[in-house]
């Protein structure tokens, strides 16, 4: 629980060690899994020392045990071995410094640590970190190329001499990192992130070359495997290890059987690359001769048609079929023209013979009064009403005489 302190009231150091060693032993005793980073067995002592650290992180804490509890294991573990310890953490209060008393050890077997291997395995599969749709495409010419490799290590010699073999003007930005042991994870995580954060790296090649299943454990440590998911640079894994796959493999953009393969699958080779642009370049040429020469011969056929021998020919068809065409278009326009006369003519002598002129010429008479009206009956003329008789050769002056002989 909190404390009631201030600056005119403050608690002595030994009573905050105090305090927090009661706290801490109030935790009671559990079990705790780490690598040994040290290990410290005087002869004749009694006590043994140890330092265990978490191998995904810098993180580390003494242990010490009575020797027979350690003598039970002396034969399998060693520095760098992994470990189950049964420990009851202490506070030594007179230097503030916290431990744990290991009551049991237990060594992890490469069985165990397999099993735990498919079980991260399968926990990061269902999260989809190996799904081949996150897979990034490799560059084709990578000016810089990150590499992360122990320090004067082969895999560093192979990568860097196989490629500058390959393309003499490759660049290389290399981390030399701690590829084995409990600084492995955090350095080869630091170092690919540090990378990934470079503007003008290409592609990031992870490479070891090879080791036992305990040495390569740190590339399948869960925070470098989130830490290379995470990358917006392509990465590629070489850490040259056939008959086990690390998670590293998986979650890679390309896994490479060796650092040498990683050379070979991220550089291309210069002399091929120019073979290849020549077979190219031949093959260009054969088909642009090849359509040239077909072209030519489409001519050749084309010029011996009759048409291309005298091109004036087919004007010469065309125009006497025109003539033709021409007369008779005359011919067909003469006879309706000649047709229509015809039926005007007969039209016209129709009209005539049915006009009230021919019918005048025939000795007939039209009344007319003096508005203009024709006469149809007597009664419409009234008595000495004078009108107009109408006869063929002109018109006279009529009058209705009304009497006895009207």
């Amino acid at each position: 629980m909190a404390l009631s302190t201030s600056a005119d009231a403050p608690l002595p150091v030994g009573e905050v060690s105090r305090l927090i060693g009661g706290w801490i032993d109030r935790l009671g005793a559990v079990w705790v899994e780490g690598q040994i980073t040290q290990l410290s067995r005087r002869p004749g002592a009694g006590v043994v020392f140890m330092t265990l650290r978490d191998p995904s992180y810098d993180i580390s804490v003494g242990v010490t045990c009575y020797r027979q509890v350690f003598d039970a294991v002396a034969d399998i573990v060693s520095e760098g071995a992994r470990v189950v310890v049964h420990a009851k953490p202490e506070w030594y209060a007179p230097r503030g410094q916290l431990s744990l008393r290991a009551a049991e050890i237990r060594p992890v077997g490469i069985g165990e640590l397999l099993a735990r291997l498919e079980q991260l395995k399968r926990s990061l599969g269902a999260e989809g970190l190996f799904a081949a749709d996150r897979k990034k495409s490799l560059p084709f010419l990578p000016q810089l190329i990150g590499l992360v490799c122990g320090r004067a290590s082969a895999a560093e010699r192979d990568v860097l001499e196989v490629a500058r073999h390959r393309w003499p003007h490759v660049r290389f930005e290399v981390r030399n990192v701690a590829v084995q042991g409990v600084h492995a994870v955090p350095q080869v995580v630091q170092a690919v992130e540090e990378l990934d954060a470079h503007p003008d790296v290409d592609v990031i090649v992870v490479a070891r070359g090879g080791g036992s299943v305990e040495d390569l454990l740190p590339f399948s440590d869960e925070q470098l495997v989130r830490a290379v998911a995470a990358c917006r640079t392509p990465v590629v894994s070489a850490i040259g290890h056939e008959p086990d796959t690390p998670l590293l493999d998986l979650v890679a953009d390309l896994r490479a059987a060796t650092p040498t393969d990683a050379a070979k699958k991220v550089v291309p080779d210069v002399g091929e690359e120019l073979d290849r642009v020549q077979a190219l370049r031949d093959r260009g040429l054969r088909c642009v001769r090849a359509m040239l020469e077909r072209e030519e011969r489409g001519l050749a056929h084309a010029l011996t048609r009759p048409v291309m021998e005298h091109p004036h020919r087919m004007l010469e068809e065309r125009e006497d079929e025109l003539h033709a065409l021409l007369a008779r278009s005359r011919r067909v326009l003469g006879h309706l023209l000649d047709r229509a006369d015809s039926e005007i003519s007969h039209t016209r002598a129709r009209v005539l013979s049915l006009s009230p002129a021919a019918t005048l010429e025939r000795g007939y008479a039209v009344l007319q009064r003096a508005d203009g009206h024709v006469v149809r009956s007597p009664d419409e003329v009234a008595a000495d009403e004078e009108l107009r008789a109408r006869v063929a050769e002109g018109e006279l002056a009529v009058r209705r005489v009304v009497g006895p002989h009207a």
